[in-house]
């Protein structure tokens, strides 16, 4: 049962996702850690994905690459194993998921490297901190998140749009977001864009590619962010044979702590 889990504490989220206990968002989750996104990809692509992650920085900020064939990851968190201590993963063939499950266990191979990488909701605590609304987690949902126009750096065979996580926010609120999250370039750092969803390619901003759709109350402007499941959209578009993946807003929750991110 998810009561015999503390969620204040990374060690334990990691370990409620593991007993299959934890099936939600981690939003606000062990406020305080760093959470990741993870691309789990063979070796024979490796390279080219970390030359990735390289050039595309606001996406992509790495925080932490295994060993290969290594599932644990000791340096994100005390018996941290990336195969089953997120609450929901993606399998993927030839650019096509192909299951949704709590665990990748039997899909584990001996080539195969993790990549964790840089999520938005490590930057959430700050901006709740200096009192700022953060609407996903008022209405206790998943976070929206859009593919869009703008093309990210191609490296080696991938290449693809960028997805952006939104946040709608008073224009003054908004201003004092780029502050905050400025200082955080570890977790996508300052927006990429505030205002007209469709000057990025957002045809409709009440229909979310990943997550769920939230209010945009008067007065208000949406405010969109790097996300770290761009990795998602250039696996559809560059069709790696195979690749795991979080599923969107179902991260890793590490022991880092979000102050050692800061700038």
């Amino acid at each position: 049962m998810l009561t015999n889990f503390d969620l204040a504490d990374p060690q334990q989220v990691r370990l409620a996702a593991r007993a299959g206990a934890l099936d939600q968002p981690t939003a606000n989750l062990a406020p305080g850690f760093v959470q990741a996104n993870m691309a789990i990809l063979p070796r024979e692509y490796a390279f080219d994905f970390l030359l990735f992650c390289q050039r595309n920085p606001k996406p992509c900020p790495l925080i932490g690459v295994s060993e290969v064939g290594d599932p644990v990851m000791p340096l994100l968190g005390k018996d941290c194993d990336v195969r089953s201590d997120l609450p929901r993963y993606r399998v993927w063939r030839n650019g096509d998921m192909v299951d949704e499950t709590t665990d990748v266990k039997k899909y584990w191979r001996d080539d195969l490297v993790a990549f964790l990488i840089g999520c938005s909701f490590s930057f959430e605590e700050a901006m709740l901190a200096d009192g700022l609304p953060v609407r996903h987690i008022q209405c206790g949902c998943n976070v929206p998140m859009y593919r869009t126009s703008i093309a990210t750096t191609p490296a080696g065979r991938f290449s693809g749009p960028m997805v952006v996580s939104m946040r709608p926010l008073k224009p003054a609120d908004a201003i004092r977001a780029v502050q905050i999250t400025s200082r955080f370039p570890s977790v996508h750092g300052a927006p990429v864009h505030i205002g007209d969803p469709v000057a990025i390619g957002i045809r409709d901003i009440a229909k979310p590619d990943y997550g769920d759709a939230v209010d945009i109350a008067p007065g208000e402007v949406p405010v969109f962010w790097a996300c770290g499941v761009t990795p998602q959209s250039v696996i559809a578009n560059s069709k790696p044979e195979f690749c795991i993946t979080h599923a969107p807003g179902y991260m890793l929750v590490t022991d880092l702590k979000n102050s050692t991110l800061a700038v």
